[in-house]
């Protein structure tokens, strides 16, 4: 009896995971072709977004006010998808009636502009009509929408416009071109019309949303930006259509990437996904205050001021803007949270504006292991460090060029620093009191055009992790891997799978010093499994640890380095089961440590 019912358990529990991988592809598959863009934007048009580096995102609508609970039912992940039969499942006539309950009388479009400039944002960009084809303004097309369908009555956009351009903000919409689960022939959409006709893609596309689209390029003055989103398989004809109805009307917006088929005008990456790696070229990242871009009534998860500040400074050092969202509760606030970490990262960016505004990506193409690096406009580098060294040492490995000067910035002022060279390295010495107790800059001066080697550098002092993203692999394959934390909250990773017993996966390295290090394994896999490191030294360790399907960390132990300089570690998997092993990086910290 008890073999029987493991049976099943397993049985379900394997179910559900395939259940789980078939909605993640259905719903990557929603997000289109993304990744070939328009690479001749004028100036005029790219300015804003390239040279501001940091905005504000709104997710705002009918589902704020559901909040995630529905029939006394609490859904947990992204609260926008709330209507969706993935969700709760709610039809489209009951989710229409609920209009009546949304009133929104604490929304003021002047705080939330100036929640933005505080937060040290370029522009704003707001959700006009999401997936569930609720229009947050006075739409003549559609009556569905904030004006017409509730007690409200005001279009909101107009307001948050007008406060945007009164403080010198861009403005931009959201619109959801492919999606709407509300009206004939959206995709997700009923198939029937008013009049019981079944109708397709086309109806709604001429109905609604081309009209829709037309309505926020001409209402609301100049526009900076709009973006739409997850094109799926949106035939081309329509993404033509609707790019060349935005440019008519506003020739100096940009267009998102996921408007599809190549015809934005800059790379939008996943949501939620900070890349590990510089990225060549026009892109963005999206991120949240919290875990869901619409407010959901649970969710305290609230991103502190550093991590913001890390994001928005990391971003930069890829190359890309951050477009970090908050979600307005029901009556149509700002929840305190999240603007107290917004003001206090933004008090920052007062500070050192030059870190994020016109800031160019880190000559060193990847963070660093106590911080990371910006290039402001004349030319400067920007270490901006997470993790102050106890011992009041920085090291900087890979620097080519002379410097000239090193000067620790304390809001105003400029404290010199000594600088020493040894090799390949070189020591920054600092005080031993950090001045900024989120993130401390250093502003480095150099003779020359920056040139560095941007190479797998190992701290002395502060722990090194390194992702598979910077191996080679042999006879196993690096791959990115994405999946949903809680429904709609992605992760996103590159790992190494499909190993076999002649798989390897080797970085290549730089030891500032001789001596033991320990070296720690990231995975996730099957059982115990056994892994063996070796260094182009011949040191090996070899070790078994348990797995599990989370990925973390696993002490693998010390392998010594005999001699500094370059080295190499190759890593094997030797025993247990390989199939579903899945390697994300490795991590050494010097024997030495002070962290």
């Amino acid at each position: 009896m008890l073999k029987k019912m493991f049976a099943i358990v397993f049985i379900m529990y394997v179910a559900n995971i395939i259940a789980q991988d078939d909605k993640t592809k259905e719903m990557d598959e929603m997000w289109g072709s993304q990744n070939e863009i328009n690479t001749h934007a004028p100036a005029s048009r790219t300015a804003l977004f390239e040279n501001g580096n940091y905005a504000m995102f709104i997710h705002w609508g009918l589902y704020s006010n559901i909040a995630n609970k529905w029939k006394d039912s609490t859904y947990y992940g992204i609260s926008e998808w709330i209507m969706n039969p993935r969700r709760a499942g709610i039809p489209v006539e009951e989710y229409k009636a609920e209009a009546k309950n949304f009133n929104p009388v604490n929304f003021n479009a002047k705080e939330i502009a100036q929640l933005a400039k505080d937060a040290g944002m370029k522009y704003i960009v707001i959700t006009s009509k999401h997936h569930d084809g609720f229009a947050m303004y006075n739409s003549k097309s559609n009556d569905f929408n904030i004006v017409k369908a509730t007690t409200f009555a005001r279009d909101p956009m107009k307001e948050l416009a007008k406060a945007c351009k009164d403080l010198g903000l861009g403005f931009g919409f959201y619109y959801s071109h492919n999606q709407d689960w509300t009206f004939p022939g959206g995709n997700g959409g009923p198939n029937l019309n008013e009049k019981g006709k079944e109708v397709g893609f086309d109806y709604y596309f001429k109905k609604k949303c081309l009209p829709q689209v037309k309505e926020i390029v001409t209402q609301y003055g100049d526009i900076a930006m709009v973006w739409f989103d997850t094109p799926g398989d949106m035939e081309k004809k329509y993404v033509e259509e609707l790019v060349k109805l935005v440019r008519k009307y506003q020739p100096n917006a940009m267009i998102s990437g996921r408007a599809g088929h190549g015809l934005g005008d800059y790379q939008s990456l996943g949501d939620m996904n900070i890349p590990t790696k510089n990225i060549d070229g026009l892109w963005e990242t999206v991120d949240v205050t919290n875990d869901s871009w619409g407010y959901a009534w649970y969710d305290q998860n609230w991103k502190s001021p550093k991590r913001i500040l890390k994001s928005v400074i990391s971003t930069v050092a890829r190359g890309g803007t951050y477009m970090l969202n908050v979600g307005p509760a029901p009556d149509g606030s700002i929840p305190n949270q999240a603007k107290q970490s917004l003001k206090t990262a933004g008090d920052w960016i007062v500070r050192y504006p030059q870190v994020i505004y016109n800031a160019g990506a880190s000559p060193w193409r990847h963070a660093l292991p106590w911080g990371d690096v910006t290039v402001s406009k004349d030319g400067k580098l920007n270490l901006c460090v997470y993790k102050w060294p106890l011992d009041g040492k920085l090291w900087l490995q890979g620097l080519k060029n002379k410097i000239n000067t090193a000067s620790l910035l304390v809001n105003d002022d400029k404290l010199k620093l000594e600088t020493i060279k040894k090799g390949d390295w070189v020591r920054v010495n600092l005080p031993a009191k950090r001045p900024e107790q989120s993130v401390s800059v250093i502003e480095i001066t150099f003779e020359g055009e920056v040139e560095v080697s941007p190479v797998n550098s190992i701290d002395p002092i502060f722990t090194t992790t390194i992702p598979v993203d910077f191996a080679s692999a042999k006879e196993c394959t690096i791959i990115e891997k994405k999946w949903m934390e809680k429904f709609g909250e992605w992760k996103h990773i590159e790992q190494a799978e499909n190993w076999t017993n002649k798989s390897e996966v080797i970085w290549d390295i730089v030891i500032k010093d001789s001596g033991n290090y320990q070296i720690d394994l990231n995975y996730t896999g099957e059982g115990r499994l056994v892994w063996n490191i070796k260094s182009d030294e011949g040191e090996i360790v070899q070790n078994q640890q348990n797995s599990s399907s989370v990925y973390q960390y696993y002490e693998m132990g010390l392998i010594k380095f005999k001699e500094p300089g370059s080295h190499s570690l190759t890593v094997k998997l030797v025993g247990g089961k390989n199939k579903n092993a899945s390697l994300k990086e490795i991590r050494l910290t010097p024997e030495i440590s002070m962290e």
